[in-house]
Order: C-alpha cells, then sequence, then structure tokens
C-alpha cells in the first residue's frame, strides 16, 4: 500500500485519520505542522500528503505550495471544515489533487485517497 503523511496540528484530527488509512494497510506517517511536514516530505518521500488548511506555523496552501516546489509532481489532498465550493476550488487551483471535509467520514477520505493514488499527480 502507499506512504502517506498526515499533517495536522491537531493530534485527534491525526488519530482518526491514522485509523481510516491504516484499515486499508497504508503506512501513515505524520507531521504536527508545515515545518515538519516539509522535513518529513524531503526525509521519507511519501506517496501522498493529506494537509490540513488551517494550521499555526503555515497555512496549509502555503505548505502545499513548497511541496510542490520541492516536488513538482508530489501528490496532496487538503482536509478543512471548510466545505466551501470557492474553498474547494482555490486549493484545487494552487495545485491540491484532492479535498476533505471535516469531521472526516472514512468512506469519503478513502474516495479521495484511493482516486488521488490511481490518478497520480497531474501536471
Amino acid at each position: 500500500m502507499a506512504k502517506i503523511l498526515i499533517v495536522d496540528d491537531s493530534s485527534l484530527s491525526r488519530k482518526i485519520m491514522r485509523s481510516i488509512l491504516e484499515t486499508e494497510g497504508h503506512e501513515v506517517l505524520e507531521a504536527n505542522g508545515g515545518l515538519a511536514a516539509l522535513e518529513r516530505y524531503f526525509i521519507d518521500h511519501p506517496d501522498l500528503v493529506l494537509i490540513d488548511l488551517a494550521m499555526p506555523d503555515m497555512q496549509g496552501t502555503e505548505v502545499l505550495t513548497k511541496l510542490r516546489e520541492m516536488d513538482e509532481k508530489a501528490r496532496v489532498i487538503i482536509a478543512s471544515a471548510d466545505a466551501q465550493d470557492l474553498t474547494q476550488r482555490a486549493v484545487k487551483a494552487a495545485g491540491a489533487l484532492g479535498y476533505i471535509t471535516k469531521p472526516f467520514a472514512p468512506e469519503a477520505v478513502l474516495e479521495q485517497v484511493n482516486q488521488v493514488l490511481v490518478t497520480g499527480p497531474q501536471l
């Protein structure tokens, strides 16, 4: 299965996402903020990164931009409690390949993850 990095300042959100992903056999890595995520990505080269949109040290879109600068093929899904179409379109325009809303619905998370893993980066 895939190696997936979860980036969220909430340990509860990371725990919930980890449990969803591990049921499908994915290897899960964690980072509690943007800077830690960039370092973890550089070291571990995960297949997919799930990033919370709102974090104290860096916004999810900023992390996304920096990841894409490091690796233009980085596969990123943004997670947020903001379900507005405008927000979803903005993060996809910034390079995210998917968008997951909180609270996490396991079926929706796995659908997005599997879709992005199958289709790969859109360049």
